[in-house]
């Protein structure tokens, strides 16, 4: 048995005592801080949420307004009235057909062996 005296316990106990009041409050610090960043972060979600709602609905106006510009008749009322333009006589108009999609034949490296 080793025997330690009693005055050399009372230190030891006493500076773990110290050492474990230290990282008492390191850990409390910690738990603040961190509740801390965790509201901020809450706040700045909130924020940014209410800003994707806004423009979301500056989208959907934007949208909206594209689609009153550009309706036909708009266009063609514009056309008309500011552009002085016509549509031309049938006899004038000429179509002309799209070309058949070219299909590429199969080559010869990816045939099975």
């Amino acid at each position: 048995m080793i025997f330690v005296s009693q005055g050399s316990q009372e230190t030891d106990v006493t500076r773990i005592n110290i050492l474990l009041t230290f990282v008492f409050i390191a850990c409390a610090l910690s738990i603040v801080s961190s509740q801390h960043k965790a509201r901020k972060l809450f706040v700045d979600l909130g924020k940014a949420q209410e800003l994707a709602r806004q423009l979301a609905v500056e989208w959907d106006q934007l949208q909206l307004e594209q689609l009153t510009w550009a309706t036909h008749a708009r266009v063609e009322k514009i056309a008309v009235n500011r552009l002085k333009m016509r549509m031309p006589d049938t006899s004038r108009i000429q179509t002309v057909p799209l070309p058949e999609p070219v299909v590429p034949a199969p080559s010869a490296t990816s045939a099975e062996p």
